[in-house]
């Protein structure tokens, strides 16, 4: 995908007036994730990417930085309820944030850097994945004031930094289809599908999420909570 021929500036650095809040951003149409050509296009794609499994900056891997992080994952998965925003947003704000940090580095101590890049990453997922926008005045940071415009530069910066390639792929994407293959006995994979998502959220929580492409994210939170249910010849035989 050429990414200056599919986004411009204007499509996701929205202009801060009266209108912006309403506006309504359609949703691309994918096919059903119970289609295993559209699983294996996906997974395609991961194996393409040349994000993940790659090396993080030193520099990003202290203590201040891991704290930082993890203060900015529970801001945004805080917010995200605040404002209405499904899970995948918050994910690929994150995905977003962690491609960021693998590419640069932040100057240790700067907490508020570390804020506003969260800021420009979620109002950036939200773009991409919600169908009503909200202003860059509601995404409040805790014990930080950014003005629209500063949020702006720096949502520029996430954009070149990632080379405007912004459709990202979550795990969110494969939970239904790998429960239903491997959980396909089970009469409450509603229920499995629930516990795989805690997973997914609280391995967000504990490390880059470029470590680890997105199905195998999927498929090692499908397997948690499916555990009590598979003895170790049905689950060789389902992967088989």
């Amino acid at each position: 995908m050429d990414p200056h021929t599919t986004f411009s500036l204007p499509n996701l650095m929205c202009e801060e007036d009266d209108s912006s809040s309403n506006q309504v951003k359609l949703k691309i149409i994918q096919p059903r994730s119970e289609d295993d050509h559209y699983i294996q296009s996906l997974i395609q794609r991961e194996t393409k990417s040349i994000d993940y499994g790659c090396l993080c900056n030193d520099d990003n891997s202290n203590n201040w930085f891991k704290c930082a992080r993890l203060d900015t994952v529970n801001w945004i998965f805080s917010i995200r309820e605040i404002l209405g925003f499904n899970l995948s947003t918050a994910y690929l704000s994150l995905t977003y944030f962690d491609r960021f940090n693998s590419r640069r580095i932040i100057d240790s101590g700067k907490e508020w850097a570390i804020q506003l890049l969260g800021i420009a990453c979620l109002s950036l997922a939200a773009k991409m994945e919600e169908q009503t926008v909200p202003l860059l005045s509601q995404f409040k940071a805790q014990g930080y004031t950014f003005e629209s415009s500063v949020i702006q530069r720096m949502e520029l910066l996430v954009l070149t930094t990632l080379e405007w390639k912004m459709c990202g792929i979550t795990p969110f994407a494969y939970l239904h289809y790998f429960v239903s293959k491997i959980c396909d006995e089970c009469d409450c994979n509603e229920v499995l599908v629930s516990k795989a998502i805690g997973f997914v959220v609280d391995f967000s929580k504990e490390v880059s999420l470029m470590d680890h492409r997105p199905s195998v994210v999927a498929m090692a939170a499908v397997l948690l909570a499916c555990d009590d249910q598979l003895t170790r010849s049905t689950l060789e035989c389902k992967i088989n």
